[in-house]
């Protein structure tokens, strides 16, 4: 059997890359296991890899627990997504690259690629990355841009449907929260979306015709598709372009908010645009001084 491109989905988070597992998982030459981010190189630089194995357990068991769905077809995913687990718990146990890799192969028939989709995998060294870009005869990365507000706002909203009670009202909560990210705060969700010292990682480690970064707002559209999969060595297939994948709950943001977000962000569009040559319009909106 001919060895499969090995695809690293490494982010930005809030992105679109929920929206990319989803359109490489439907591919006819894709084979994607049904747990979007494995989390396997952070946990184990961490050294959590038992702590991620005891997680996992308890979602799977309380998974099991729920009553089946009527719809044949969501039975279906239940029990897919439910036999992945079974099988990353299992390779979590035995806590090797060999057991990773063969997690993602297992069931490949013959089917051209294999992913892991974990956004997380921006924050990782230089070392780890490159060390990531050896595991196979043809590995992958892509990295999605999107404009540096609208992906803040939207992990902040994420963050604060997170921490809200049940029926709260989370305006008043991202709010605050972004108000502690301006402040140099919460540390967490900037990171995620620091361009600059993200793809400085990832030009140090990845060879560059091994990585494509892919702005978020030109990905959804025939060209960005098409883009995407001459990138995979696939065949384009109709994209659901309008579909929309863990949307978040629709939070506008006040004037004073986004000019104090643009102006926060201002080194993240000047350094795309530098080290990229351009920008989309979209940027350009909300860039400081333009």
């Amino acid at each position: 059997m001919t060895e499969a491109t090995l695809l690293f989905g490494v982010g930005a988070t809030k992105a679109g890359t929920s929206w990319l597992h989803t359109y490489l998982d439907r591919h006819p030459q894709c084979h994607l296991r049904a747990i979007k981010e494995m989390h396997y190189f952070d946990m184990l630089d961490a050294g959590k890899l038992e702590r991620s194995r005891a997680e996992l357990q308890e979602t799977r068991n309380s998974l099991a627990a729920r009553p089946m769905p009527d719809d044949p077809a969501q039975v279906a995913l239940r029990r897919r997504r439910l036999a992945d687990m079974d099988d990353w718990i299992d390779a979590l146990g035995r806590g090797n690259d060999a057991a990773y890799l063969a997690y993602l192969d297992a069931g490949r028939g013959a089917a051209r690629l294999i992913a892991d989709i974990t956004p997380a995998y921006g924050l990782l060294s230089v070392g780890r990355l490159k060390q990531m870009a050896a595991m196979a005869s043809d590995v992958r990365f892509v990295y999605l841009l999107r404009d540096p507000v609208e992906r803040l706002w939207s992990h902040v909203r994420m963050i604060a449907r997170r921490r809200a009670a049940p029926g709260e009202d989370i305006a008043p909560r991202a709010g605050r929260i972004l108000n502690r990210v301006l402040r140099g705060e919460e540390t967490h969700i900037t990171e995620r979306g620091d361009y600059r010292a993200v793809l400085g990682r990832l030009w140090a480690a990845v060879e560059p015709s091994r990585l494509l970064l892919v702005f978020h707002e030109e990905l959804f559209s025939d060209a960005g598709v098409e883009r995407l999969c001459r990138f995979l060595g696939l065949e384009p297939q109709p994209a659901p372009l309008g579909e929309r994948i863990h949307a978040g709950v629709p939070v506008p943001m006040s004037a004073a908010q986004r000019a104090a977000a643009a102006d926060f962000l201002a080194p993240q569009y000047d350094f795309v645009a530098t080290r990229l040559g351009r920008i989309p319009p979209q940027w350009a909106a909300h860039r400081v001084g333009v």
